[in-house]
């Protein structure tokens, strides 16, 4: 079976219940599953899933479709609100591709009322959307799934003697969706701890095994095995190892340099579990002991972030710990001679830009930059409990810098994920240290494997 997944089936039922129960009456939704991915000529990617898809039905073929209804939909004296369409059964395609679920078994594997080839998809989808005054759709998701549907409602619209009525709306369907992917469940969260305590320890892994003359390559390899000897068969996202001042390039990924004695190596990597993304990023010397010039502008990163985390709290925005983290930042700055001027005149001129060019953090989930707005009506969204977010301030000193000579080409980024509580926070990921003093006792542990 290809559901790969060990959530309850119940709890993708109630996803599709609460799901159909926030649309008006009279509603079909269609989620298409994603497809497989050439890589080059007959080859492809390894197949990953539609989040939306996988968050409402954990189901990992490709090319399904999850079709919901709240009117009822009578077939064969069957009384159906939750179908699929999936692959059929091929013995021949399966020897070489992989097994499938198959049509007559996919109601019971996926706690669905019915399941039909995805062949007959066209044939069947005219009569699914008739009578339906409303259909819950994503368009330009997937082209091939839209062309189906856009198909389906033309024969609708064009066939008064069949008696087919098409919906007279369609209302984007991720807004409802995306909605209920913000607020992690408890089920959810669990999945993300294992993922956080998989990923801080890869990462203390490659601090260990790192020596100059190593390849960023190498800690890249070293992060990765951790995560599939782990039960994480993927990274998340592409893996960031920089050093020296690759560390200043925000998405480096080429990881093909030598590190040098001296260097500051920063990772960004996590592993994705059953779906879900953990992400973190730690700055780390190479020879295990930084530098004074290192310490100094490290330390700024790491007060930031800790500023930062004292006001994510319930009701407080992404914003607030912004404007936290780069106040504290400014000052180090202003400090170190990198920044002249006042620092409140700094931060309202945003003069800390060229150093630290992107936001605090970002939503997580099973996308690495998760669903959810951030604004609405031109207000931050406050913080909620079960919202999982990164916390990640960074100093960038570019080579060709305006900045004092000794602190150019040194990148430092510092980021762990958390989850907001009822009364605060708990960060996910603390298993992997983040102060100076942990991260040179890690390093210089022999004894640990």
């Amino acid at each position: 079976m290809s559901t790969n997944n060990t959530l309850d089936i119940a709890l993708y039922q109630a996803r599709r219940e609460r799901l159909m129960a926030s649309c008006a009456p009279s509603s079909i939704v269609i989620i298409p599953a994603a497809s497989q991915v050439t890589r080059s000529n007959d080859t492809e990617y390894p197949f990953r899933q539609d989040s939306d898809f996988w968050y409402l039905t954990g189901f990992n073929e490709p090319d399904g479709f999850l079709v919901l209804s709240n009117e009822i939909i009578s077939k064969n004296s069957k009384t159906i609100a939750s179908m699929a369409f999936v692959s059929p059964k091929d013995p021949h395609a399966e020897v070489w591709h992989g097994r499938r679920v198959g049509a007559q078994a996919a109601p019971s594997a996926l706690g669905l009322d019915e399941a039909y080839e995805l062949e007959t998809m066209d044939e069947l989808l005219p009569e699914l959307l008739n009578g339906h005054e409303h259909l819950y759709y994503c368009l330009d998701s997937y082209p091939q799934a839209d062309a189906s549907i856009q198909t389906a409602l033309a024969q609708c619209k064009n066939a008064p003697k069949q008696s087919l009525i098409a919906p007279r709306s369609i209302v984007d369907v991720s807004a409802i969706l995306h909605a209920m992917r913000r607020i992690k469940s408890d089920e959810e969260l669990n999945i993300m701890r294992q993922a956080g305590v998989i990923s801080s320890d890869a990462h203390k892994r490659a601090m260990r095994f790192v020596r100059p003359g190593s390849f960023e390559y190498q800690l890249e390899a070293e992060l990765h095995h951790e995560f599939a000897m782990r039960g994480a068969k993927h990274p998340a996202y592409g893996t960031i190892v920089g050093s020296g001042n690759n560390a200043c390039i925000l998405h480096y990924t080429e990881n093909n340099a030598q590190i040098q004695d001296g260097d500051l190596i920063l990772i960004d990597a996590g592993c994705e579990l059953q779906g879900y993304a953990a992400d973190i990023t730690r700055t780390f010397p190479a020879n295990g002991i930084f530098s004074p010039v290192q310490r100094e502008l490290y330390q700024i990163v790491l007060d930031a972030q800790l500023a930062a985390l004292d006001v994510l709290v319930p009701g407080n925005t992404i914003a607030q710990g912004m404007k936290a983290a780069v106040s504290v930042t400014v000052n180090g700055l202003v400090k170190l001679g990198i920044l002249q001027g006042e620092v409140d005149e700094l931060v309202e001129q945003e003069a800390w830009r060229p150093y630290f060019m992107h936001g605090l953090g970002h939503y997580l989930g099973l996308d690495v930059h998760d669903v959810g707005i951030y604004k609405q009506d031109g207000e931050d969204i406050p913080l909620e409990q079960g919202v999982v977010i990164t916390v990640e301030p960074g100093l960038y000193i570019a080579p060709d810098s305006d900045a004092p000579s000794q602190y150019r080409g040194i990148g430092i980024r510092i980021e762990d994920d958390i989850v907001i509580t009822a009364s605060g926070h708990e960060i996910l990921t603390s298993g992997v240290p983040k102060t100076i003093e942990a991260i040179e006792a890690l390093m210089a542990d022999t004894s640990t494997p």
